[in-house]
């Protein structure tokens, strides 16, 4: 439903019928009333689809790439953003995860675990984005990928920050990432395990990083916890977006057991693409 006057859209975030029913409610987006990406064509070849990107923190991948890729079935989704994935540049090479390609990977030299990951659908056409001059063990550990469709270009970023790393450090690789990769007619989205807890309000972090990302126009779109203990639930992982530049888009938690983090998916709607290209199994 659109409200003309207010430019805002209502949208169910999940079928209530569906497998992931219950994990989150209605939820409000706004968006400008015409999308600068949006374009129609004749063409039988092609049409509008979901485009979807998936990020976890793993905790660790080794021998754990089949079940993760059982977990996604029987939709694939279009790029996996894996953070905490413990391997080293000779391992995370020889590591093979069905029907995806590595597009890009952080990992450590120095300290152990830790690292950022990016795996590709084979259908997609991409490039590795170097970032390893702006990443610091702890503070700031990123890829990216360039992916190109039909009428729109991607940027996908993948971040770990961990909670012992310095936040000033952070704020100031994520700011020099952002402004390096910011180009005319280039969509950026951010995934990641940042450690900064989005359910708390007060969260002094929080405001610094919104503040910092405002200036590149992306927000953050998790407001459901992400990661729970015993004694609290946090949203410490999250994928930003800039929404102005999206017809509409969905978030949903996905609770595969595969960590201590649950992961998110977040669906762009509407994204040209080729018929051709099939992700259900």
């Amino acid at each position: 439903m659109v409200d003309e006057d207010s430019n805002r859209v209502n949208r169910v975030i999940i079928n209530p019928q569906s497998d992931l029913a219950g994990c989150i409610s209605n939820r409000t987006y706004y968006k400008d009333k015409v999308c600068p990406n949006l374009r129609l064509t004749s063409d039988t070849q092609y049409m509008n689809k979901d485009f979807l990107v998936f990020h976890q923190n793993v905790r660790g991948l080794r021998d754990k790439n089949n079940e993760l890729f059982g977990s996604l079935l029987p939709e694939l989704p279009h790029i996996l953003c894996l953070t905490e994935h413990f391997l080293t540049n000779q391992e995370i090479i020889c590591l093979t995860i069905d029907h995806y390609m590595l597009g890009a990977e952080f990992c450590r030299k120095t300290l152990k675990k830790g690292g950022t990951c990016i795996y590709v659908h084979e259908s997609l056409n991409f490039s590795n984005i170097n970032l390893k001059k702006f990443c610091i063990e702890q503070d700031i550990e990123a890829c990216a990928v360039k992916i190109n469709l039909l009428d729109t270009i991607l940027y996908i970023l993948s971040v770990y920050r961990s909670p012992n790393g310095n936040f000033r450090q952070f704020l100031k690789g994520i700011d020099n990432i952002l402004n390096y990769l910011n180009k005319p007619n280039i969509e950026i989205i951010m995934c990641g395990d940042i450690n900064v807890n989005y359910l708390s309000e007060n969260c002094n972090k929080r405001l610094q990083l919104d503040n910092l990302l405002a200036i590149y126009n992306l927000t953050n779109t998790i407001n459901f916890p992400t990661r729970s203990t015993k004694e609290c639930a946090s949203a410490i992982d999250n994928i930003y977006i800039d929404i102005t530049h999206f017809e509409g888009y969905t978030v949903i938690p996905v609770v595969n057991g595969l960590s201590d983090h649950d992961a998110q998916v977040i669906k762009l709607e509407n994204i040209l693409m080729s018929k051709k290209m099939k992700l259900k199994l």
